[in-house]
């Protein structure tokens, strides 16, 4: 099930977001502790109001609510909007006995009993779940993973407890979204999404519902992804899901965070992940783990896409096409002979010898310029300080492989000073914003733009066909940025 968290101060709010969300949503979560004081006195009539199960809620601030008033006051509150016709009730787990939960059981309101760990994961959640269900009711555990390994653990849940048939389990966070997105693969009985926010990394009803088809989830679905860190931004699950939808491919593609990519094999031996993206910064961490790699990554030292074949993981590298493309019939017509490559990172060696191996010549530039150089003897290339771009501005293209540009650094320009011309054409990698400080600087000068975000959708599609064995539908290209501003 998928439940929205109500989050208005008054109940018209809570009704408007309801008759929003009506057509992703199994129940709701109507939080009193949201509630203004005036409307809290309303808060049992409104199960009576919708056409779904509701569950009752009144959060204390301790456990991430906005209730602060006195323990037996807010005990009260919850018992008097037990009058309503609420299908569930949210009692904390350390909340002994009370006329609460004696009211709910008389009125055959099933309790949920709940545990909010903000700082990790209980040593001892597994018992916590066993005792709380084998006392008859609901246990939650809302708890936050710091790492792959801590997220294992929850995916460890369903294995070890298949005996409490039902239980909510999430993990909040950048680390927990893998949790709430494959609720159902830890066992979880329902995940929580808000249009705003109540918990750490809560998503939207429409999102979890028409995005990732989190409920349409089955033993048969394969699981995709994309691991970086950070990674939550990443524009490729809104490629490569409604591709999957689109050829009625039963599978699903999400982002996971990842601080460990040893840990990230285990979990993705444990829970059968079928292939995966790689962003920054484990393009170069993933290749110990593969068991066979494609000539573009054995030359570049880079791998963006991991697929399970057999008994083996194998990689290839995407980027290197997806890079390259656009540009190839330029080269070929010799527009394009020289080239200058701003960063020395896993995607500029991915560039740097896709722009070698077609005979450009290149020369990288980099605030580290020991990497620059580095990078430049492996690929017979030239190199030399960031500082001193403007001294470059005779080549024909000018490639920007860096982070600085992206948002929150959408103010940021790696080579302010460089004096773009109508000659250059200028390829910039980041792919939000579309429009960097950079390119905003060629454009005026009248420079030839080539975006990020047509690279990403050509890399991603190859990547589809790595993942499905299909080409992506063509009728779904025009929806992923591909057309011309």
């Amino acid at each position: 099930m998928i439940c929205l968290v109500l989050s208005g101060s008054t109940i018209e709010e809570n009704l408007s977001q309801f008759s929003l969300n009506r057509p992703y949503i199994d129940l709701m979560e109507l939080r009193i502790d949201l509630l203004g004081e005036h409307a809290r006195v309303a808060a049992a009539e409104f199960p009576s109001m919708v056409d779904l199960p509701v569950i009752l809620t009144c959060r204390r601030v301790v456990d991430g609510g906005s209730y602060a008033g006195p323990e037996k006051t807010r005990l009260a509150l919850i018992e008097s909007c037990l009058e309503g016709k609420f299908a569930y009730v949210d009692i904390e787990e350390d909340v002994k006995r009370c006329a609460a939960e004696q009211k709910a059981r008389e009125r055959g309101i099933r309790i949920i009993r709940s545990l909010h760990d903000f700082s990790g994961i209980p040593s001892d959640i597994f018992h916590r779940i066993a005792r709380v269900a084998a006392k008859g009711d609901i246990p939650k555990m809302a708890v936050t993973p710091h790492s792959v390994l801590d997220l294992i653990t929850l995916f460890r849940v369903k294995e070890e407890l298949s005996s409490v048939t039902e239980k909510i389990v999430l993990g909040m966070g950048d680390f927990g979204l893998p949790s709430r997105i494959l609720y159902k693969k830890i066992g979880s009985m329902l995940t929580y999404c808000a249009d705003k926010p109540v918990a750490p990394g809560q998503i939207s009803a429409q999102k979890m519902k028409e995005l990732y088809r989190a409920d349409k989830v089955d033993d048969r679905t394969r699981i995709f992804g994309v691991i970086g860190n950070p990674v939550l931004h990443s524009f490729s699950p809104l490629i490569q899901n409604p591709g999957f939808h689109g050829i009625n491919f039963n599978a699903i593609y999400l982002p996971f965070p990842v601080d460990s990519v040893r840990s990230f094999f285990i979990l993705a031996e444990m829970i059968k992940i079928s292939g995966f993206s790689v962003t920054v910064p484990h393009k170069q961490a993933v290749l110990p783990y593969l068991g066979k790699i494609t000539r573009e990554v054995k030359q570049i030292g880079s791998c963006n896409t991991v697929v399970r074949a057999k008994n083996l993981w194998m990689g290839t590298n995407t980027d290197y096409y997806g890079f390259i493309e656009p540009i190839v019939a330029d080269i070929d017509a010799k527009r394009i002979q020289s080239a200058l490559v701003i960063g020395a990172g896993g995607a500029a060696r991915s560039v740097v010898w896709a722009l070698r191996n077609h005979g450009c010549r290149v020369t990288i530039l980099n605030r580290n310029i020991e990497r620059a150089r580095q990078l430049a003897d492996e690929t017979m290339a030239s190199f030399d300080s960031l500082e001193h771009a403007a001294h470059h501005a005779q080549v024909d293209l000018i490639v920007q492989t860096t982070s600085v540009g992206m948002i929150p650094d959408a103010d940021g320009d790696p080579i302010p000073d460089f004096p773009f011309a109508e000659r250059h054409v200028v390829y910039e990698l980041v792919y939000r914003p579309r429009y960097t400080a950079m390119l905003k600087r060629a454009r005026q000068a009248g420079s030839k733009l080539m975006f990020g975000i047509d690279m990403l959708v050509r890399q991603g599609k190859l990547q589809f066909e790595s993942f499905t064995g299909y080409h992506y539908p063509k009728r779904l290209e025009q929806n992923l940025g591909l057309e011309e501003d």
